[in-house]
């Protein structure tokens, strides 16, 4: 912890800094669902165009998470925070040049991809940086703590960005939300402009994959607990759809409620008792969830399905992160950080394309299927990171 910050002053910035990754991440959410509407009804190029307008973002997010961490451990939190702010402020104003009248759609798309592009570095210089940096002015021991703080304006952003950015889409046309994409990062970074820096730790440099043939466990966990999240997300609607089941649109606010509900009575756990026992725990009720969604024999079962699922997905980011920030020198922790974050974005990334192919041969059911099996294995991984944990 910086020891010049009292405690109770510590979490009050750590709050600060997380209202500020709230609203750089409503730069990611407002434009998630707008990207693609706007790529095949705005300029009507196809369908394919439109995901990899979505897509490239976070495919520029997992490549850049381990430069994202050696950027945070060599020039401290803060510094790094403030690149990705500006970053994001930056993607913003290149996406405003899309809809100029007097570019062709072809070069307006490859500006598109350009903004893209550099919304998935700033995404990661924002979220690194700002995990640094709070760790730093809280300590390791309360790794915990910040990791679900950062959960809580990462999700909190997505629940509240995707309908704004429609609406916005809607009423200001696509240049408007950009507009707005960009004023958001800028807002964060006037929040925490004047607040203090923790000064990067001196020590020996690791290499990148080292890192990751350390932490890989953790990782691994935290990855497949994604898998669910992820297949939940993209497919819970059609699911319900084609059982004809109603309420359909319910799915993510079931899992919402769990989700928010236990980060914020449990937040504190993995700082008191560990990560690996909370992880286990919250596993086996993710592993519930899922296979629940798949075995379903009604909509209100399936609903359960989805609220055990986000009770389960909650904390095992926290902390499993508690376990890898507590596991790493100070000197090392964004890049570890970095490392650990990259296996859930490529949970993310991976499972709708894959899994969907699954769903076209065996029905939206396999979807959850394929999450409970990811979740038991997570288990497994968990587990084994607890016995090393000791072990070591």
């Amino acid at each position: 912890m910086n020891d010049s910050v009292r405690p109770e002053l510590a979490y009050r910035y750590v709050l600060a800094l997380t209202g500020a990754l709230f609203l750089s991440y409503l730069a990611v959410a407002m434009s998630l669902p707008a990207v693609p509407i706007y790529v095949v009804n705005g300029v009507h190029l196809s369908n394919a165009c439109g995901g990899l307008a979505v897509g490239i973002a976070f495919f520029s997010t997992i490549v850049t998470r381990a430069y994202a961490g050696t950027t945070a451990d060599r020039l401290g939190g803060k510094t790094c925070m403030k690149r990705g702010l500006i970053l994001y402020a930056a993607a913003g104003l290149l996406c405003i040049l899309v809809g100029l009248p007097q570019l062709p759609v072809a070069s307006g798309y490859a500006v598109l991809i350009g903004g893209r592009l550099l919304l998935g570095l700033g995404e990661s210089l924002a979220m690194v940086g700002m995990v640094s940096w709070a760790i730093g002015l809280m300590g390791p021991a309360q790794s915990g703590k910040v990791m679900s703080l950062v959960g809580i304006g990462m999700y909190g952003a997505f629940a509240v960005g995707g309908p704004l950015g429609l609406a916005l889409l809607n009423r200001l046309g696509f240049a408007g939300l950009m507009v707005v994409c960009t004023a958001a990062p800028l807002l964060g970074l006037i929040a925490i402009y004047w607040l203090p820096a923790v000064a990067p730790q001196a020590g020996q440099r690791v290499s990148f994959w080292r890192i990751i043939g350390r932490i890989w466990r953790e990782g691994a966990a935290v990855g497949l607990q994604g898998i669910g999240f992820a297949a939940l997300g993209a497919f819970f609607s059609l699911y319900f759809l084609s059982r004809g089941w109603p309420n359909a649109g319910l799915g993510l606010t079931f899992f919402g409620v769990g989700f928010v509900l236990i980060r914020l009575l449990c937040g504190h756990l993995p700082d008191r008792i560990g990560g690996t026992p909370v992880a286990i725990v919250s596993l086996i009720v993710e592993a519930c969830g899922q296979y629940l969604l798949w075995l379903a024999p009604g909509p209100w079962l399936a609903l359960l399905g989805a609220l055990l699922t986000g009770l389960g997905c909650s904390m095992v980011f926290p902390a499993m992160g508690s376990e890898v920030v507590k596991r790493m020198p100070p000197h090392l922790h964004g890049t570890a950080v970095g490392g650990f974050v990259a296996f859930q974005d490529l949970a993310y990334g991976v499972t709708g394309p894959v899994v969907g192919l699954l769903a076209d041969r065996s029905g939206y059911s396999t979807v959850f299927l394929i999450g409970g099996l990811a979740a038991t294995l997570g288990l497994w991984m968990a587990i084994q990171a607890h016995r090393l944990r000791f072990e070591g």
